[in-house]
């Protein structure tokens, strides 16, 4: 009976410890991020498939006509997601220093899939292959619709696309692509 109340008092209390489904590891705060698609640990480098931060170093002019930092927009959000979602994320493919991830957010009782709302807040895009194509079609689906809304950095008329700036860099031997 002693048990049998414990565990009715464990799944009521909001502070109740939920561990990730098997195959999924919790993405915690303490990670150092590196742009607003990719972040480290004391275990490895990780990449969400698919996302495309804006590149830090490129900027847009916001609407009091400053300069602002576009990765560090991207990164910002990322950021924001992880403290108010504790995501949990499964790897879905490895390279020998970054392992690249799809992660779901909860929000409420909804799960929902983090580099999809990152895309339709417009604080990152559809990474594409090297033929130009997305990795994820639901998120080039969702970038339209995040750049017709002019949702976050889309509502800046000077901001690029990373993947133009990365194609520009390839072309000329400093760049590739993202996954």
């Amino acid at each position: 009976m002693k048990s049998a109340l414990l565990i009715v008092f464990a799944a009521l209390s909001p502070f109740s410890a939920v561990a990730a489904p098997a195959g999924y590891f919790d993405l915690e705060p303490q990670i150092t991020l590196e742009s607003g698609d990719t972040w480290r640990d004391d275990k490895g480098r990780y990449r969400l498939y698919g996302v495309q931060s804006c590149l830090r170093g490129t900027t847009y002019t916001d609407k009091q006509n400053r300069e602002r930092d576009c990765g560090e927009a991207s990164m910002a959000m990322l950021a924001a997601f992880i403290e108010d979602t504790s995501p949990v994320c499964a790897p879905v493919m490895r390279t020998p220093d970054l392992t690249y991830v799809m992660c779901y957010a909860t929000v409420g009782r909804q799960r929902s899939d983090l580099g999809l709302l990152l895309i339709n807040s417009g604080y990152a895009f559809a990474a594409l292959d090297a033929e130009g194509m997305p990795y994820q079609m639901a998120y080039a689906l969702a970038e339209q619709t995040a750049r017709k809304k002019k949702e976050g950095l889309w509502q800046f008329s000077d901001v690029v696309h990373p993947a133009v700036l990365m194609s520009t860099n390839a072309r000329h031997g400093a760049g590739g692509t993202a996954k």
